[in-house]
């Protein structure tokens, strides 16, 4: 089968030639447990995790490794763990808060049908590993020792800025903003950091007295090292890590290890923005992935809770490389879905694998819409083919999209004695005169909020008036 990713490094679609078809080697950036995981983490968790399905499916289960890393060590943590507990001591704070977002990060991805990596590694188990390699960049020219901090000298590799394809005076702007008077060059970077009482610390490298902790992007190269090699496969992670720590990674791995690549594709999906705007709490919009899948609340997404596999069914519907705008329509046309092949499905015998031409898909890039388009030619055709239930099955299976779940779990329903009445008739008026002053966006939004509970409107005119008056009763 031939296989076919979009290289950020080389900025086109290649064939994918594993170096060891044995051995294939995948990396993805995973969480930095300070805070819990939010939709737009997701996107990657899920991406990836349909590629190491399809790498599974195409190599082997034996011959793939995927390791998806957990940032436990980092200022973000710090902060937190502080701010949470004042009165514990700060190490006990940081360990706390660490395994218990580490703990609810796996809880929330599992109800994603998300597979566990090969290996998970964390960055406080590296340590020696990110201390080698500063002493190995500063014994090579690459690095340099400063008041206390260990740094990157970007002038040592001539095409530094290459994977992110950024000019240099672009690279030097965005460097600007985090300038310190120990720094050669405003676009070397931090490799190693000194520590206070406070701060999480280990003795250092590169013969510096005080004891210290790692730079963030050090961590990643020490881990994918140890567990893939100086040279892998795949790197993923999402669009907004290219610049600066994908490229801060390949540099500090590149001039360690004397090689041209760290990883022959690099694979990064798109935002997620919310209701048609970017994702922030200052406007509201901040949705984290144990929200969705909590028990309805008024703080929940669309007032109610979701199935897992609805997200995931939602994520897969654009392809990895596009933005893709959360929207409570986006979730129910998910639910409403899944729920109709539940009825179809449950309790049918699942074929040995899946349907050809959702490989074939996805082979292609990830091409996930397409081949959900695939999979709803394949429901179309079951009610005069019974051989295509167990194909549509299998292939439902092989995307973590079903699991022979019965169809109530994902239809779900409204509870009549449940509704809010008079905060229905609120949302219509506001919907009515958000459009009466053309604000059609808002207007959309209203109307996804109230489908997203369970509310199905129907707009007429008044004959009497010309009016538009709105009626709305409970989808059954």
């Amino acid at each position: 089968m031939s296989l076919t990713l979009y290289n950020t490094l080389t900025r086109k679609k290649d064939a994918f030639q594993p170096i060891d078809p044995k051995n294939v080697r995948m990396y993805v950036c995973g969480p930095t447990v300070y805070d819990l995981a939010h939709i737009g983490n997701a996107r990657p968790i899920i991406v990836f995790d349909v590629l190491f399905r399809l790498l599974r499916h195409v190599y082997g289960n034996s011959h793939v490794t995927y390791a998806r890393n957990i940032t436990d060590v980092d200022d973000k943590i710090n902060d937190r763990a502080v701010q949470r507990w004042p009165d514990m001591p700060p190490t006990d704070a940081i360990r706390k808060l660490t395994e218990e977002t580490a703990a609810q990060f796996h809880r929330d991805i599992a109800a994603l049908g998300v597979l566990q990596p090969t290996v998970e590694p964390r960055a406080t188990d590296h340590i020696e590993e990110m201390k080698a390699l500063c002493e190995v960049l500063v014994a090579k020219g690459h690095a340099y020792v400063a008041q206390e901090h260990v740094l990157f000298d970007a002038t040592s590799m001539p095409d530094y800025g290459r994977l992110a394809n950024r000019p240099l005076e672009e690279m030097e702007a965005g460097a600007r903003v985090d300038i310190a008077p120990y720094k050669r060059g405003v676009t070397d970077f931090v490799l190693w950091k000194p520590s206070t009482s406070a701060q999480p610390g280990w003795p250092s490298p590169c013969g510096i007295a005080t004891s210290g902790r790692p730079g963030w992007h050090i961590e990643c190269s020490a881990m994918a090292g140890k567990h893939l090699g100086k040279v892998f496969d795949i790197h993923g992670g999402g669009i907004d890590l290219v610049f600066p720590h994908h490229e801060n990674e390949v540099a500090q791995s590149r001039c360690a290890h004397g090689t041209p690549v760290m990883a022959n594709v690099w694979m990064h999906n798109g935002f997620v923005q919310v209701e048609g705007e970017k994702m922030s709490k200052s406007l509201g919009n901040f949705i984290t992935i144990n929200q969705l899948l909590a028990p309805k609340s008024d703080a929940s997404f669309g007032n109610q809770q979701w199935h897992g596999r609805v997200l995931r069914f939602a994520m897969l519907g654009s392809h990895y490389r596009q933005p893709i705008d959360w929207t409570v329509e986006r979730m129910v046309r998910a639910k409403a879905t899944l729920a109709e092949f539940a009825a179809l499905l449950h309790d049918v015998p699942a074929a040995s694998g899946p349907h050809d031409e959702v490989i074939a898909a996805l082979a292609d890039d990830l091409n996930t819409p397409s081949a959900i388009s695939i999979i709803h030619g394949i429901a179309k055709s079951v009610a005069r083919n019974k051989e295509a239930a167990g194909q549509l099955k299998a292939s439902l299976q092989f995307l973590g999209l079903y699991d022979n779940e019965a169809p109530d779990v994902f239809a779900g329903g409204v509870d009549p004695t449940s509704i809010d009445r008079l905060k229905i008739r609120e949302l219509i008026e506001a919907r009515l005169a958000a459009r009466r002053a053309k604000d059609f966006k808002e207007s959309d939004r209203i109307r996804d909020e109230l489908i997203g509970m369970g509310i199905e409107i129907k707009d007429a005119k008044d004959p009497k008036t010309g009016e538009i008056v709105t009626n709305w009763e409970i989808k059954r």
